[in-house]
């Protein structure tokens, strides 16, 4: 999608479940509210570069008022699970179709039919085109943490991770003290070998994000979840509006309308 003269309305965030969770959809809704306002773009930052597996939980309940069910995906193997960039952690086989056959009591028809639809193979990518199924990137520019043109562009941060090949996998290593490490609870920490890496290999952290981000996207205004107001260091981008993004209740949970 080509960049469009005016505003760089910007939103980031990790992906969220494979239907997402409601405090994204309400970005997507705040960013096309500001739209009509300014005029400009929209561009979804997708930090697909994030490991944390929790942040695919997938909250959905079978009725108004009904009792909470946590689905997310599984994992080939536990050293994916916790160290994998979820733009790598691989859809194992049969997945799909055995949470697929969960979803009629949990969801309608449209987004039953959506979810076994997607053929991704990795979970990065299955939200994403779970996403896409939903209306919610129309006329929206994604820019994705993982993608090697934006790492070799964006500019350099002293606090970041790297992706490393690691007992037959890529994992996301701190880059700390100078060494890799792999942090495994609490005060635990594997220091893993010394290898060279370049930027196509960086991701930044929470705290180094945003300059990382900026440096590349150059928004105008950023849309910051509750979450996000707590460790923005809104000093590295000075020249950001920042805007709150809009209310939404069970913001935690799943957000499931499609398109008829």
């Amino acid at each position: 999608m080509t960049p469009v003269p005016g505003p760089v309305i910007c939103f980031g965030q990790q992906p969220c479940g494979f239907f997402p969770r409601r405090f994204l959809f309400a970005k997507f809704q705040t960013a096309r509210r500001l739209q009509a306002e300014l005029g400009g773009e929209i561009v979804f930052f997708y930090h697909d570069s994030d490991h944390d597996p929790r942040e695919t939980q997938t909250t959905l309940r079978a009725a108004a008022g009904g009792e909470p069910v946590c689905l997310n995906f599984t994992f080939e193997n536990k050293l994916q699970r916790k160290y994998s960039p979820l733009y790598l952690k691989r859809v194992p086989e049969g997945w799909r179709d055995n949470l697929a056959r969960q979803l009629p009591r949990l969801v309608g028809p449209h987004a039953v039919e959506a979810f076994r639809a997607v053929r991704a193979t990795t979970v990065a990518d299955f939200c994403l085109e779970m996403y896409r199924a939903m209306g919610l990137l129309e006329g929206v520019r994604v820019a994705r943490s993982s993608d090697p043109e934006i790492r070799r562009a964006a500019c350099p941060v002293d606090d970041f991770f790297v992706d490393v090949p690691h007992a037959g996998e890529v994992v996301r290593a701190r880059w700390e003290q100078q060494a890799l490490r792999l942090h495994e609870g609490g005060t635990s920490y594997v220091t893993l070998p010394a290898v060279p890496f370049t930027p196509e290999q960086i991701s930044p952290t929470r705290d180094s994000r945003l300059r990382w981000m900026q440096s590349v996207l150059h928004c105008t205004h950023y849309i910051a979840g509750a979450g996000e107001q707590a460790y923005l260091r809104r000093e590295d981008a000075t020249e950001i509006t920042f805007i709150n993004r809009d209310p939404i209740d069970r913001s935690d949970e799943a957000y499931t309308e499609f398109p008829v």
